[in-house]
């Protein structure tokens, strides 16, 4: 089971990683790591699709980590889509050279979905060799000053009503809120994105929110500083220094007998919210084979390390708008092995808890139709912009959750070029499209 130390936030495993590390190299002397990394071009094999966060994040590796590695290799980012990571890494561990010249961008859901039996992974998901990862995404919830709410623990007392999009943080939260402390979330569910939320709390349409810190800062933000929304809660296994500042308490705080659900114990509670925050705090992990050397691994992890201390990394990252929190290998290691130990039947019951059963009302959403000359296809048809009535409007456009016709025909978004006719099928103005509907 996961350890109480883990999810304060604390690293018990450092001084043990620091003895295996040396354990690990005995024998092998910088100079031959550094002799086998001189010259040689390492391949950051990316688990997901060219334009997200998982790729900024390894394409920003790739930019920086060579130099900080023994040798100064180059780095080359490889984009390797499918099954939300699982394709990228069954090629790392199965198929590509197991010698520490690949490095898989992993997914941070790959550990919790695997050990709650995903099919596909031709591998063991805990004898992966972690290097770290370059963010912490934690979790948030929050309620509008409007809805009265002052704490937490308000929504121990009272039913207050959360926006959700799906099966995601915004209804897997007050789920587990729900089903093991005993909180009274409602959930107004349908609607198409966090930001969508954002403007129904500003309507008055629903209290509160809870999502991912990252995403809340960019819509969120202002409110807070106004006093007009008050995060409520950190949902992390590891503390985030803004919300610190903020003064905003960690989940941990509030495990105790006075909050639970009939028939849960403050050691279930603990471990199902451990289970499910575990891919947050890998944030974006990073990985290679199990196969490859220990000094490798060491060489590799350090040279992560040394790179998010690294000024000139540290200015891409600002100038490309991407938080920075080091979480490192040993860290992750332990996650995930502790992780394994988890009795298979606690998967199953994860995902009950995961399950909002609260009182539950679909949004009804009006959606609109503009139509007009496409003026921008961006990032292969990711962003597309139109001239609606002379104003240019915008749309993001999913490869899975967009249909996309050309002149009647089902297409894909990397079809979509200037000068086109096409018809926005959305919310509203730069929301995701439901339908676009384009012609030559």
């Amino acid at each position: 089971m996961l350890t109480n130390k883990i999810f304060n936030g604390t690293r018990p495993f450092a001084v043990l990683a620091a003895i295996i590390g040396l354990g690990a190299t005995a024998g092998v002397s910088a100079d031959e790591v550094e002799d086998f990394y001189k010259g040689k071009r390492l391949t950051v094999v990316i688990g997901s699709g060219p334009g997200g966060g998982y790729d900024t994040y390894a394409r920003l590796l790739a930019r920086h980590m060579g130099k900080h590695i023994l040798g100064s290799p180059s780095l080359i980012p490889q984009n390797m889509v499918g099954a939300g990571g699982v394709v990228a890494t069954n090629y790392m561990v199965n198929a590509a050279p197991q010698d520490g010249t690949v490095i898989g961008a992993m997914q941070r859901g790959q550990p919790l979905v695997s050990f709650m039996g995903q099919s596909g992974p031709k591998y063991k998901i805990d004898e992966i060799n972690w290097l770290g990862s370059l963010s912490n995404e934690a979790g948030v919830c929050a309620l509008s000053a409007a809805s009265g709410a002052k704490s937490l623990g308000d929504v121990f007392q009272k039913s207050y009503a959360v926006g959700g999009t799906g099966p995601n943080t915004t209804q897997f939260f007050p789920a587990l809120f729900n089903n093991l402390l005993g909180a009274k979330f409602k959930m107004i569910k349908g609607y198409p994105s966090t930001a969508d939320i954002h403007l129904a709390i500003e309507r008055g349409e629903v209290d509160g929110v809870c999502q991912s810190w990252a995403s809340f800062k960019e819509l969120g933000n202002e409110l807070i500083k106004q006093g007009r929304m008050k995060a409520l809660v950190q949902v992390s296994l590891r503390p985030d220094k803004e919300m610190t500042a903020l003064g905003v308490p960690m989940l941990a705080e509030f495990f105790n007998d006075e909050h639970l659900s009939p028939g849960i114990t403050v050691n279930d509670a603990t471990t199902f919210f451990r289970m499910t925050l575990v891919a947050g705090t890998m944030g974006r992990p990073f990985g290679v084979a199990p196969k490859v050397p220990a000094a490798r691994v060491k060489a590799l992890r350090t040279a992560l390390e040394k790179m998010t201390k690294d000024p000139a990394f540290l200015a891409d990252a600002a100038k490309i708008r991407r938080d920075v929190e080091l979480v490192t290998g040993e860290e992750i290691q332990e996650i995930v092995a502790d992780l394994s130990k988890s009795p298979k039947e606690k998967f199953a019951e994860l995902e009950d808890h995961l399950k909002f059963k609260g009182e539950t009302t679909e949004v009804k959403i009006t959606m609109l139709r503009h139509t007009g000359k496409v003026l921008e296809s961006k990032k292969g048809g990711r962003t597309v912009v139109i001239d609606y009535k002379g104003q240019k409007h915008s749309a993001s456009v999913s490869g899975s959750r967009t249909k996309v016709t050309l002149d009647g025909k089902k297409a894909k978004r990397s079809e979509v070029k200037a000068g086109m006719s096409c018809t926005f099928v959305y919310p509203r103005p730069g929301a995701r499209a439901e339908e676009l509907i384009c012609k030559n």
